[in-house]
């Protein structure tokens, strides 16, 4: 064993997180954490769904990293607040926009993703560890089209890479508990068989993207991931539900036909009100949830396949929606990202 590798052994790896605040950026910290990593967790003086959490919160949140404050939207922030003139060893990247609007996706899924890499390479950081997002495959949104933007720009960086596109996270599947628990009937759109997912846990996701730190089979690769088990529908993630609330399944079927209707009038409006630009994107990105899967995209076929959308880790939807359903949502606020 030679001397540099005894002693990259001894100390652990430095590890600078952007967008610890976030809904998987703090598991990931935790998850870094546990591990043995020196963790550096940079955060904005007020995170979190309506920016409702303080300083000292996150510090807590994000306990056992050092928390450093500033803007990611600014280089010169990350640098002089962020990086500090000190060496990292890698860059992990959990940021995304809060609501996939057409302006803050370019500001956040692109150009301060951007910062963060510029960020990297001045720290001396050899590893960039992207979350990024499955449905980047078939590009129809402003935000996949930022982020892919991003993720060409990262493989042409020079540094060793890591993107991990995750299917569907369990609280964004997790927004129609409370109504139905209420007695209100489950929305799905056409017959409820027109989308699929391996929904992850933020715990097993976490897990992931810690584990491409250290295993060279996660590097230099496009990472799809889902949870354990097989692929499920809306309908049976709606059936999964009425069967752990002991009520007999009551649907809501939605003509996925509506969004035909609201897109084209937005999207007018929104030529005229450029006020309404974000609107018309919002009913883009709900037809597209209402109508693509979140699984691999078949190369071959050019159908989603959820025989090769990769599982990973043990959290069942099941075993969410019971804790869901004994403790209620506290922790899976989805803010501004909810859809119905």
């Amino acid at each position: 064993m030679n001397s540099s590798s005894h002693s990259q052994a001894v100390t652990p790896k430095r590890v600078f997180v952007v967008g610890a605040t976030g809904y998987i950026g703090k598991f990931v910290v935790r998850e870094l954490v546990s591990r043995g990593y020196e963790v550096v967790s940079f955060a904005r003086e007020r995170s979190g769904v309506g920016a409702m959490t303080k300083a000292d919160e996150l510090r807590v949140q994000l306990k056992g990293s050092e928390v450093r404050f500033g803007d990611v939207s600014s280089l010169d922030s990350l640098m002089q607040s962020g990086i500090r003139g000190e060496h990292f060893d890698v860059v992990v990247s959990c940021l995304t926009s809060r609501n996939g609007g057409v302006k803050d996706s370019w500001n956040i899924d692109y150009q301060a993703t951007r910062n963060a890499l510029d960020a990297a390479k001045a720290a001396g950081a050899g590893h960039f560890v992207l979350l990024s997002a499955i449905c980047v495959q078939k590009p129809l949104l402003e935000f996949q089209r930022a982020k892919l933007k991003f993720e060409k720009e990262l493989q042409e960086s020079g540094l060793t890479w890591s993107i991990v596109r995750p299917t569907a996270f369990f609280k964004s599947i997790a927004g129609q508990v409370e109504a139905v628990k209420k007695g209100k009937p489950y929305v799905v759109f056409g017959n409820g068989e027109l989308t699929a997912c391996k929904p992850i846990s933020e715990r097993d996701l976490a897990r992931f993207i810690a584990d491409c730190l250290d295993d060279p089979s996660k590097q230099n690769r496009i990472l799809p991931i889902g949870g354990p088990g097989r692929a499920i529908t809306a309908r049976e993630q709606g059936e999964l539900l009425f069967e752990l609330l002991g009520l007999v399944p009551k649907f809501k079927n939605m003509p996925i036909q509506m969004f035909d209707v609201i897109i084209p009038v937005m999207t007018l409006l929104a030529r005229i009100f450029p006020k309404l630009e974000d609107k018309a994107e919002f009913a883009r990105i709900g037809k597209y949830y209402c109508s693509e899967s979140m699984l691999v995209l078949n190369p071959v076929t050019g159908k989603y396949d959820a025989e090769i959308t990769p599982s990973y880790g043990s959290d069942t939807l099941r075993d969410f929606y019971k804790r869901v359903l004994q403790e209620g949502l506290a922790g899976q606020e989805l803010g501004e990202h909810s859809m119905f």
